[in-house]
């Protein structure tokens, strides 16, 4: 493998209803994040194909490429529902999501697996193995389509799976079997980790860090979400000065660690995207302080993340 570079990227989700993608695109370039996840809103899977192929002319007059699509509202979460019509649903968004990303030119579609509901834990086994059979046919449809790559995210939570090192492992050694098995019809699974995710139980103990659940990812590894958090992966924020002083991340010792790792990986090219909400929407008080915040973020992260050229 030649050598591993680490570039940066924003997730869309902060800008999502207070202002456009041709501001974050722009915002993002004055600042060297030249890739974007399209995080998802409720309107993408109903909008036309035209509305897509303008949002790619968009990113790309501004010097912006749209290379992932992930979901932002854990909406593809129906796999693992046993209720009436959920799993339809989930299936029928996951290939409209599939269709927008093969519009975009973007090389992964990703989301959580999706919930098991708290008073129905004992169905987790099952859903599971609902999840693992409609996610292999979305890995053919995913070839049919040209998206060479689709997603998990590892969660925080024994309810959101995979949460456990067994978990992630033993969902993505069955699934990268079943791409060895069809690599001429199906695209490949990866993980999108977060740095900022790892289980606490319900006393807010860490059993394991997200330094372990990386560890355990280092061979499935995607993409990244870059974003900060406390000791029990409650809160999360960004990478501005009072961010830092109150987040537990670090960004320049995960680079470290994945360096050292860098054939073990599955890419040359690992983009980190920033994954952050901003201020509070919606408020003539807090709206357009989103633009500092990103601004903060990405300039730590541009030395902290990024390979310089």
């Amino acid at each position: 493998m030649s050598r591993l570079r680490f570039l940066l990227g924003v997730k869309t989700d902060p800008i999502e209803y207070r202002y456009s993608y041709e501001w974050l695109f722009q915002l993002m370039a004055e600042e060297g994040a030249h890739f974007a996840q399209l995080g998802t809103f409720f309107e993408l899977y109903s909008l036309p194909d035209a509305y897509f192929l303008d949002l790619r002319e968009t990113a790309e007059r501004c010097g912006v490429r749209i290379s992932s699509v992930f979901t932002a509202h854990r909406e593809l979460g129906g796999f693992m529902r046993p209720e009436i019509g959920w799993q339809a649903t989930a299936r029928r968004n996951y290939e409209r999501l599939i269709d927008v990303a093969a519009l975009l030119g973007a090389d992964a579609v990703g989301s959580s697996p999706g919930s098991v509901l708290r008073d129905g834990m004992f169905f987790k086994d099952d859903a599971i193995q609902m999840y693992m059979v409609h996610m292999k046919e979305l890995m053919q449809y995913a070839h049919e389509k040209g998206v060479g790559w689709l997603t998990i995210e590892p969660m925080s939570c024994l309810a959101e799976p995979p949460t456990l090192p067994l978990e992630i492992t033993s969902m993505m050694h069955d699934l990268e079997e079943f791409w060895r098995s069809h690599v001429n019809s199906s695209s490949r699974v990866g993980l999108c980790v977060d740095v900022a995710h790892g289980y606490a139980d319900r006393n807010r103990q860490v059993v394991f860090d997200s330094a372990e659940l990386i560890d355990v990812g280092v061979p499935f590894i995607r993409e990244i979400h870059l974003k900060n958090t406390d000791e029990a992966f409650d809160a999360t924020f960004g990478f501005g000065p009072d961010d830092r002083a109150r987040g537990t991340v670090d960004v320049s010792a995960v680079k470290a660690y994945l360096q050292g790792r860098a054939s073990e990986l599955l890419v040359d090219d690992l983009v980190g995207y920033l994954e952050i909400g901003g201020p509070k929407t919606g408020r003539d008080y807090s709206d357009e302080k989103l633009e500092e915040s990103l601004r903060q973020s990405l300039r730590y992260l541009a030395k902290a993340w990024s390979t310089a050229d």
